[in-house]
């Protein structure tokens, strides 16, 4: 993983667990010792999620650039799928509180995704290569008549 994309995974990932606190804190005032279980997992889940999401995409982008946006559109569909699946199967667990779960699970996708875009904005990508002025580049510039 690049520097760059591990900033990215960083930059994403302890926002969502402040909300998943956010979420323990209120859980554990409204539900007791089952908010704070279910608000705990809500929070994991998507971290676990969207972390292993970022980190396909991020390796996408290095072997097959021509499919990104393709990819990043199937994995965001995919994985608010199977966020649903996730509140589909614990919808009647007793193992903590449900709504818990789900408020923090949504929260915190919410805070994932805005804090990924926030990341996105502030990285200095280059989306150029930009062309060595060594060797070749001194002389490809010099028969185009290019200046340095």
């Amino acid at each position: 993983m690049q520097s760059n994309d591990a900033r990215m995974l960083l930059r994403c990932a302890v926002p969502t667990a402040l909300a998943g606190g956010v979420g323990m804190a209120v859980g554990g005032v409204l539900a007791g010792g089952e908010g704070v279980i279910g608000a705990a997992a809500g929070a994991a889940v998507v971290i676990l999620f969207m972390g292993m999401g970022l980190a396909g995409l991020q390796k996408t982008a290095e072997s097959l650039p021509h499919l990104f946006q393709a990819m990043g559109l199937v994995l965001y569909t995919t994985q608010i799928l199977l966020l649903a699946v996730v509140l589909a199967v614990f919808r009647d667990t007793t193992l903590f509180d449900t709504r818990a779960f789900a408020f923090t699970l949504l929260g915190a996708t919410l805070v994932w995704i805005a804090a990924q875009a926030r990341a996105h904005m502030k990285a200095k990508i280059l989306y150029v290569q930009p062309e060595s002025q060594t060797g070749d580049g001194q002389a490809k510039a010099a028969a185009t008549g290019a200046r340095s």
